[in-house]
C-alpha cells in the first residue's frame, strides 16, 4: 500500500507588488497554518519518505514551516515542473518516484493539488465531496493506493484517507 500526501501551500503575502507570484512568500496567517498542519502530521505518524515541492517561495516557506511543526526532516526533491504543473503532469511525476518510498508528498499549488486529488481519488463520499467543494491554501489530503510501484498510479485508483485545512487541527 502507498499513501501520497497532497498539501497546497499556505496564504501567501499580497503586500509587497514588486514580486512575482514565483517570489511571494508566505504571510503571518501561513506561516502559522503550515506549522499546524506539520503538527498534525506528526500527531497522525504520516511522515512522507520522500518530499516533492515547487522552487516557488511559498511552497519552500510552507513545507519549511510543516517540517518544525512535525519536529524531524523530510528527505527533499525540488520539482520545478510542479510550478502550476496540470494533474496529469503531476501524476507522470508521482509515477517516477523512487518505488521503495511508500509515503510520498508532493507541495504545491493550485489548481493542480486540487485536481490530482480529484482526478486520482474516490471516496468516502463525505470526504470526496469536502475536497470536491475546495482545496483551501495549508489543505492537506491523504491518498492511498493498494499498489506495489508507483508506476501502476492511475486514475480513480485511489482512495482519500484523510482531508486536513488548516482550521482542522
Amino acid at each position: 500500500m502507498k499513501a501520497l500526501y497532497l498539501l497546497r501551500h499556505a496564504k501567501s503575502d499580497w503586500g509587497d507588488s514588486s514580486l512575482t507570484d514565483f517570489d511571494r512568500p508566505l504571510n503571518d496567517r501561513g506561516w502559522r497554518a503550515a506549522k499546524a498542519v506539520g503538527h498534525e502530521m506528526r500527531q497522525r505518524d504520516s511522515a512522507p519518505d520522500v518530499v516533492f515541492v515547487s522552487p516557488a517561495v511559498r511552497t519552500r516557506e510552507t513545507l519549511a514551516r510543516v517540517v518544525e511543526g512535525f519536529g524531524g526532516k523530510f528527505e527533499t526533491v525540488e520539482e520545478r515542473a510542479i510550478y502550476l504543473a496540470e494533474a496529469h503532469s503531476l501524476v507522470e511525476l508521482v509515477r517516477r518516484a523512487p518505488v521503495d518510498s511508500e509515503r510520498l508528498m508532493i507541495v504545491g499549488h493550485n489548481p493542480g493539488m486540487h485536481e490530482l486529488a480529484l482526478l486520482l481519488a474516490e471516496g468516502p463520499r463525505n470526504l470526496r465531496e469536502d475536497v470536491a467543494y475546495k482545496f483551501p491554501t495549508a489543505a492537506l489530503a491523504e491518498i492511498i493506493f493498494d499498489i506495489e510501484d508507483w508506476r501502476d498510479l492511475s486514475p480513480g485508483s485511489g482512495r482519500i484517507r484523510s482531508f486536513v485545512k488548516p482550521r482542522d487541527p
